[in-house]
């Protein structure tokens, strides 16, 4: 495993953990509205790869924090891309730091060995937009059926989760986000995050706008209507 980039300090990212980020490096989606295309597309990626972190060196900087971080955040990217991420986790586990990871879900396999294996002590997954609407906004590669059975394997699942969605004002209409509230009913937290356009991998997104601060706290009375824990992140 090597490591596009890691955030040595974190309060942030694992909810009530002090953490380090670790950043892998590509990506089996391509959604229009990416703030990180520097992770995510090939032609990027090679640009920047001799920067990158081996995974020696990564361990080396754990053992050094391992009086000072609770917990690990695995980011992407999509860190299910890549086979050796079980292996991965697992040495982080074992040296006694929680796990986090961040998943599109767009590879159910690998999350539900990582989950049967207890890998992760939480998990959160980007649900982009309504299953009808996925690949006009992420590209072909992804399979509505693996978004699908992602979502129902966290919610029947003891490891505590989040879903979350970065919404945009010019994609995200009632008829989709009716849609999103009838998939994510029952689901334990979902955070609303505020669409941000100054980089995205498709260049037409950063002329497109987030709500308002207003309209979104009526989205979370709105979503908080089937789902007991429904916040803002910025």
């Amino acid at each position: 495993m090597r490591l596009s980039a890691v955030q040595k300090f974190t309060m942030l990212d694992y909810p009530g953990k002090v953490a380090c980020i670790a950043f892998t490096p590509g990506c089996n989606l391509r959604c229009s509205f990416c703030h990180n295309p520097e992770f995510v597309l090939p032609e990027r990626i090679q640009k920047i790869q001799d920067s990158f972190i081996s995974e020696e060196t990564f361990f080396s900087f754990l053992k050094k924090r391992q009086s000072l971080l609770e917990g690990v955040v695995v980011s992407g990217g999509e860190p299910t891309v890549w086979k050796d991420l079980p292996l991965f986790l697992q040495k982080i586990k074992a040296m006694g730091f929680l796990v986090k990871l961040d998943t599109n879900g767009n590879h159910p396999a690998m999350l539900r060995d990582i989950l049967k294996e207890g890998l992760a002590d939480y998990v959160a997954m980007d649900v982009k937009t309504s299953l009808s609407e996925y690949q006009k906004l992420v590209g072909g590669t992804v399979k509505k059926e693996n978004i699908s059975e992602s979502i129902d394997l966290l919610k029947n699942q003891s490891v505590p989760y989040e879903f979350r969605a970065t919404l945009i004002k010019e994609h995200h209409s009632k008829a989709i986000l009716d849609e999103m509230k009838q998939l994510l009913s029952g689901s334990a937290r979902f955070f609303l995050q505020t669409f941000r356009p100054e980089q995205t991998l498709d260049a037409a997104f950063m002329n497109y706008h987030p709500f308002t601060r207003e309209e979104m706290k009526d989205l979370v009375l709105f979503f908080g209507e089937t789902i007991p824990e429904v916040g803002i992140r910025d």
